[in-house]
């Protein structure tokens, strides 16, 4: 399955991109479906459909709405019933499905449902209309991070032994943790797992949508490190709502400059195989199918495997006694950059952006002895430890 995840700084159009390159992509003999939390109905000029439910748009065309609010009820009732046990017994009232409001979090976590529910069903193409940039990366981190937490703080060796838990909490005089709690964290962890996999898969991509201009410049900037630091790819660069190049009105005159200014910029600062799609202002809102079709044949794009480790290892320990971890970080400061290592794990921080990642294996028997950002790369070096690196015979 082909998967766009579309994104950009707030309100560039990203949504009204989204609807434009499913659309673009909808032809005879291919499935699409747009997933987004904003209201389509309008947008793609038909009835809205009921919430998290595909429903047709034309030919080859579904739409769905992320309900956040339905999918935290629906999620919270459910808790209720497998923790029913314990809730009894700390003598706990349980909530009604009318009496519960949405909390923060509820939006990220109903859009990730969506996606594991969508990466199972009979799509040839799937675009997702995310949140705003720096909202949407942490998003997609997001699925990584909490499996690295359920791993630590629910270990998978110590679910092995849930079928002596009631001998040992004789013994002991300890509450041992209950069964639905393994359950569940289980299911949380296969969900998560799909997430995840659908993020890392070769076909996905991120299409980033933007208005140029200053605000817009230093977002995409500071987002092109945390791009390449969670593994995410770029397939198209969109700046949308590009004004006309002939005004005459002199304070038209100045925003197009502004625009042109930014447009070369980027040119110069995407790598050349990224593409970009400028969009034309229509002048108004786009408004069904015809408005979205004068936006311009936005690329359907394409995404290939890598062919090489995005993250390659240099030998130099015939030269130097040194291997150097090559980390691609293009636009990164280098006062945001933090790096700790912490056992067999990296913890390395861009700006607000934190990814923990495993070491390499030949890596976990070195110590960490500097590191160096160059040319938009990060280059750690690591020496042998001698107490652990095979010696030559």
């Amino acid at each position: 399955m082909r998967t766009v995840l579309v994104t950009g700084p707030g309100g560039a159009g990203r949504t009204t991109i989204a609807a434009a390159t499913a659309l673009a992509a909808a032809r005879p003999g291919v499935r699409v479906l747009l997933l987004s939390a904003d209201p389509l109905g309008d947008l793609l000029g038909t009835p809205a459909g009921p919430p998290d439910a595909p429903a047709p748009v034309r030919d080859g065309l579904w739409a769905a709405r992320v309900d956040s609010g339905a999918y935290f009820r629906t999620e919270t009732l459910a808790f209720q019933e497998r923790a029913a046990t314990l809730l009894d017994l700390l003598g706990a009232r349980k909530l009604a499905g009318e009496e519960l409001t949405e909390l923060p979090g509820s939006e990220q976590s109903a859009l990730l449902h969506a996606l594991r529910r969508a990466a199972t069903g009979d799509w040839d193409v799937l675009v997702v209309d995310l949140p705003p940039l720096r909202d949407a990366l942490a998003l997609l981190a997001l699925p990584e991070q909490l499996r690295r937490y359920l791993r630590r703080l629910l270990p998978q060796e110590r679910q092995a032994a849930r079928a002596l838990r009631p001998v040992m909490a004789q013994l002991a005089g300890i509450p041992m943790p209950a069964q639905w709690l393994y359950e569940t964290a289980a299911r949380w962890d296969d969900e998560l797992a799909a997430v995840q996999s659908l993020v890392e898969d070769p076909a996905t991509t991120l299409r980033l949508v933007a208005e140029p201009g200053p605000a817009a410049a230093e977002a995409l900037r500071a987002a092109r490190a945390a791009i390449a630091l969670y593994g995410l790819r770029v397939d198209t660069l969109v700046p949308n709502r590009i004004l006309p190049g002939d005004a005459a009105d002199p304070w038209l005159a100045t925003l197009v400059a502004q625009q042109r200014k930014c447009l070369d910029e980027w040119h110069e600062e995407w790598p050349a195989g990224t593409p970009v799609h400028p969009v034309a202002h229509l002048g108004r809102d786009p408004r069904g199918p015809d408005d979205l079709a004068l936006l311009g044949s936005v690329p359907e794009g394409g995404a290939e495997s890598p062919a090489e480790d995005p993250w390659p290892v240099e030998d130099r320990l015939a030269e130097e006694n040194l291997l150097v971890w090559c980390l691609p970080l293009p636009g990164a400061v280098k006062s945001e950059l933090a790096l700790v290592r912490r056992d067999d794990e990296l913890l390395l921080t861009v700006g607000t952006f934190r990814r923990i990642v495993p070491l390499p294996s030949a890596l976990r028997r070195c110590t960490v002895t500097g590191a160096a950002l160059k040319d938009g790369v990060l280059r750690v070096r690591f020496t042998p430890d001698p107490a652990l690196w095979p010696r030559a015979h």
